[in-house]
This record gives structure tokens, C-alpha cells and sequence, in this order.
């Protein structure tokens, strides 16, 4: 029986439970290397995390003038990623401890992304997550990304959960914006330290405000037990 009176978790992917974004960028500054655009940095790829693939690509295309039709570039991102991905992607030591955590107490979980449908597959099977972590959502199987709520929406359909009773587990502000508007709690682990003051996280009911540096699955939980014996 789920001891946590009902509540049921939402996991982002990417910058959440493993640390893709390497790979993201590294994806990226391939495939725009390759259409004319050097010089992609870090920073530059900063503004992207928590944003679709596909909405990722829609700017590129305005800020870089590329004339490369969107299945295109989208289809070549998605396989530079997988491979990367397929080669290493770490999970964090917290984050599958919490899974776990949850598994045991019976919890109904899901991860709902911004990638794509096979890059999530590809992550939950080669770190053993897809074991516990069984209903995914991609955002591509919505009509909007985050931060509108459709992907968390879906989830909770699919968990057969009402939203209020959802908490979803984000890295990004465009994450914690789509839980405050799918009416969901929300706990945020920033991925970028300075963007842990953006007004989006705000909106957020617990911030981890170091990130996974100060995420634990132990105080992750204990506000959980405490969400649930409020609601």
C-alpha cells in the first residue's frame, strides 16, 4: 500500500535522475558545427536545458539562420544523442536511491521528458531505471513542451492520478513553471546554480538551491511524508 496517502511522482529526465546534458550539448555542438555555426559553448547551451528537442531546434533555426529543413536537424540531434547517450549517461547516486525509496513504499511513478521517445528508452534501459520507472511520457507525444503542462498532464492520466496529487521532480525553471500550471507541487533541483533565483522556482513548494550537490533522497522524502500527512 502507498504510505504517502495517495501522492504520486513525476520525474523530469534530463538533469533530474541522470546528467545528460553533456551530451545534449556535445549533440548540439556537433550538428551545428556541421550547418555553419562554430563556436556553440556551454552558455549558449544553458538556455536550452528544460526545453524540448523540438523547441530547441525552432530556435536555432531563428537565432542561427538555418536553412536545414526541422526533421532534418531534429533526426540528426536525435541520433548524435543517442549514441553519446548510449555510451555514458550517469545516473545520480540520490536520485536512484529516492526511486528506489519510492518503489518500496509502492508509490506510483512516471517520467515525463522533453527528449524524445527513444532517447528516454534509451536512457531508462541502459541505467536499469526502466525497471522502476515503467510509465513515460515524451514530449513529443503532446501538443505542447514545457513549460505549458501538457507532458505532466499526461502523466498523471496515464498513473491514473489526479494532478493535486501529483509532485513532480525538476531541474529546470521551464519544468517547474509546467508543474505550477498542471497544478501539481513541485520539487526543484536546479541544474544551473545561478538559475536557482529565477521566478519560476518560485513557484516551486521545496528547491533544493545547491542542486544535486544538495538534493537527498532522505530529506526528499521526509517532505513528501510531510506533504502527505497535510493533504
Amino acid at each position: 500500500m502507498n504510505s504517502l496517502g495517495g501522492i504520486s511522482v513525476i520525474f523530469d529526465l534530463d538533469g533530474t535522475l541522470v546528467d545528460s546534458e553533456p551530451n545534449y550539448y556535445e549533440a548540439g555542438r556537433q550538428i551545428l558545427a556541421e550547418h555553419g555555426v562554430p563556436g556553440y559553448t556551454w552558455e549558449d547551451h544553458e538556455r536550452y536545458v528544460g526545453i524540448s528537442t523540438l523547441d530547441t531546434i525552432a530556435d536555432w533555426k531563428r537565432r542561427y539562420g538555418l536553412s536545414a529543413p526541422t526533421e532534418e536537424l531534429f533526426a540528426a540531434k536525435n541520433r548524435r544523442y543517442l549514441e553519446l547517450a548510449r555510451a555514458a549517461t550517469p545516473v545520480y547516486p540520490e536520485m536512484r536511491t529516492f526511486v528506489e525509496l519510492l518503489a518500496s513504499e509502492q508509490v506510483p511513478m512516471a517520467v515525463a521528458s522533453g527528449s524524445s521517445p527513444e532517447a528516454i528508452a534509451a536512457i531508462l534501459a541502459a541505467t536499469g531505471l526502466d525497471a522502476l520507472l515503467r510509465t513515460v511520457v515524451s514530449a513529443d507525444e503532446v501538443r505542447r513542451g514545457k513549460p505549458a503542462p501538457d507532458v505532466f498532464l499526461e502523466a498523471a492520466r496515464r498513473l491514473g492520478a489526479a494532478p493535486a496529487g501529483c509532485v513532480v521532480v525538476e531541474d529546470a525553471a521551464p519544468g517547474a513553471a509546467a508543474a505550477h500550471a498542471a497544478g501539481m507541487r513541485c520539487v526543484a533541483v536546479p541544474y544551473v546554480a545561478e538559475q536557482a533565483g529565477d521566478p519560476e522556482f518560485a513557484t516551486a513548494d521545496l528547491v533544493f538551491r545547491g542542486g544535486q550537490r544538495e538534493f537527498t533522497a532522505r530529506a526528499a522524502l521526509d517532505w513528501l511524508l510531510g506533504a502527505a500527512t497535510a493533504s
